[in-house]
């Protein structure tokens, strides 16, 4: 039961990370740094401070037992996954919703699931173990699906041809380099938590329980934080854009946009709770997936792909695509079902 409670969670961490961008649509009058760095603020500063301090018991004196160097190693490669988060974001605006989650998730599935073991030297002996061969044709069937996801959303590209290109902004090849880097960089957030492991092993001692991962995100998420505004300040010195903060610039001439001040506000801070609702439900997740734990960030990354392509339809990304490329996508949703079935069913073979 652990193991199927520890799917649910992961499923809702993913719906949480699939929907948390669609805010960014409404957003009007304020330029991407200032939407940025507001929902980034919520999400990698703000909430991982508010709710470690809600969660993990004496706080304080877990912070004081807590080696540095897992505390120093997970805000570096938070740092990383700041920019890789950065890059993420970027490229929604040149290759649209689906299409973006499908290639740097892909990567970062691949790669975020893997590093761990690897690290640890690991990765053979898991093989060897009950059900460690079904885990990893799972991770690989994932991979493919995603793979399927991104060729769908290509043939999609060429369904639509120039005009969708030329009418909202998209760029493949620009979008194609920013998913890659994404993928990349934010493969480095799985390993982030990996090296932050040993603080949620002080919290767990102080009662922490299934969200002791909390106490990491305060590390991974505030190093996250420090590149990317670094970033966003370097865009609001060079377009002179912080007075969005205390106005919006309204898309018609002499009309007041001052009403939609708020309702950007509102926005950033759904977005940046949704995205770290995310981190919230993977810790419940990762706590209950027994021995192969280091499958959380392939079944995170997999639902979340499989759950932001049904978004895009219903988004109607999908519109007027051609028969084949229908086709292509929903080979490419069976195979991210039966990944995710697949991983959920090696697992059970480890704990058992």
């Amino acid at each position: 039961m652990n193991l199927l409670a520890g799917i649910g969670f992961h499923f809702t961490g993913a719906f949480s990370a699939s929907v948390c961008y669609t805010p960014q649509e409404k957003i009007k009058g304020w330029s991407w740094q200032t939407y940025w760095l507001m929902q980034a603020a919520v999400c990698w500063l703000v909430l991982p401070l508010v709710i470690a301090w809600l969660t993990i018991p004496q706080l304080q004196q877990v912070l004081k037992e807590a080696p540095s160097s897992a505390m120093t190693s997970s805000f570096f490669w938070g740092m990383l996954y700041g920019i890789g988060g950065t890059a993420f974001g970027m490229a929604i605006r040149y290759i649209g919703f689906s299409l973006t989650y499908a290639i740097s998730v892909g990567i970062s599935c691949v790669l975020g699931t893997l590093l761990p073991p690897l690290y640890e030297g690991k990765l053979l002996t898991i093989l060897q173990g009950s059900g460690g061969n079904i885990i990893i044709t799972g991770i690989i069937a994932g991979a493919i699906g995603i793979l399927f996801c991104g060729w769908a959303g290509r043939l999609k590209e060429k369904d639509y041809a120039d005009q969708q290109k030329e009418k909202n902004g998209h760029s493949f090849s620009i979008g194609l380099a920013l998913c890659i880097l994404a993928g990349i960089l934010s493969a480095f957030y799985g390993f982030a938590l990996f090296r932050g492991q040993p603080v949620a092993d002080v919290a767990a001692k102080y009662g922490a329980g299934n969200l002791q991962g909390n106490v990491i995100y305060i590390f991974s998420n505030t190093g996250a934080f420090v590149t990317t505004a670094l970033y966003c300040i370097y865009l609001h010195n060079k377009n002179r854009s912080w007075r969005e903060y205390r106005s919006v610039l309204s898309e018609k001439p002499n009309a007041d946009g001052s009403k939609w001040l708020g309702i950007n506000y509102g926005l950033a801070v759904l977005t940046g709770v949704l995205w770290y609702t995310q981190f919230f439900f993977y810790g419940l997740g990762h706590t209950r997936m027994g021995a192969y734990k280091f499958t959380s960030w392939a079944v995170h990354m997999i639902m979340l792909v499989m759950i932001s392509t049904v978004i895009g339809i219903i988004l109607k990304e999908w519109k007027g695509v051609k028969r084949h490329t229908t086709r292509m996508l929903a080979l490419a949703l069976i195979v991210l079902v039966a990944a995710v079935l697949t991983i959920t069913y090696g697992n059970y073979l480890g704990g058992n």
